[in-house]
């Protein structure tokens, strides 16, 4: 499963970590282009990595082969449907105001749509697993981990060369197309204990006024 777990996780990489190394000239119209892949395409990339997590879940301990069948066969159908809203994004986008803006549009889109075509296929194939015969369950997850390794082999070139250059740097720069912080609040702990004491010292002169009064009624 390990090697199935790894492919996955690299496809939702693939869409995080848009970055490349080139000049930097900020052109609006690329950056505008970016922009309006990136402002659609979180959701699903977020689909993609929920997807992932799934299986990475029921792929630990010993889950039941049915309980298995039905968090892959649900996994695959939302990373198709992500890829497949994906491709649709980037078709929606128009041709990036780069050379050759149309044929690299077309190419990305068709090579984002096979992909979404292929996990809808890899759906099918756990579908049609027997979960009564376990050992033979066992054999039709190592036939599909070795499907996605060849998918995650297959060339992509379009899909990269839109990550290079201008194009890459403009994606990278835009909020849908970079991974979310995993920054803490550990500033709410130090926030409690401040009201804490606060709260002492305000006790404190309570006390100090009721000595008072006790002093001057006595």
């Amino acid at each position: 499963m390990n090697k199935k777990l790894a492919v996955l996780s690299g496809c939702a990489a693939l869409l995080l970590t848009l970055s490349a190394c080139g000049g930097d000239d900020n052109d609006e119209e690329t950056e505008a282009w970016a922009r309006s892949v990136c402002n659609q395409i979180r959701p699903q990339v977020e689909q993609i990595q929920s997807a992932t997590t799934a299986i990475t879940e029921a792929s630990e301990g010993d889950r039941d082969p049915e309980e298995v069948q039905e968090t892959d066969s649900t996994a695959f159908q939302d990373i198709s449907e992500a890829y497949r809203s994906i491709a649709q994004a980037v078709d929606d986008a128009g041709d990036p105001p780069v050379d050759d803006g149309e044929q690299l549009r077309r190419e990305a889109v068709r090579e984002l749509r096979g992909i979404s075509d292929s996990y809808n296929e890899l759906k099918e194939t756990i579908d049609g697993l027997d979960t009564s015969d376990q050992a033979e369950f066992a054999d039709g997850l190592t036939q599909i981990a070795d499907q996605l390794a060849e998918l995650g082999e297959s060339g992509d070139d379009a899909l990269n060369e839109l990550q290079e250059g201008e194009l890459g740097e403009a994606m990278a720069r835009q909020r849908g197309c970079q991974s979310p912080s995993n920054d803490g609040d550990g500033d709410g702990s130090s926030g409690e204990e401040t009201a804490g004491q606060g709260g002492s010292g305000e006790k404190t002169e309570t006390e100090e006024e009721d000595e008072d009064e006790d002093e001057t009624g006595s």
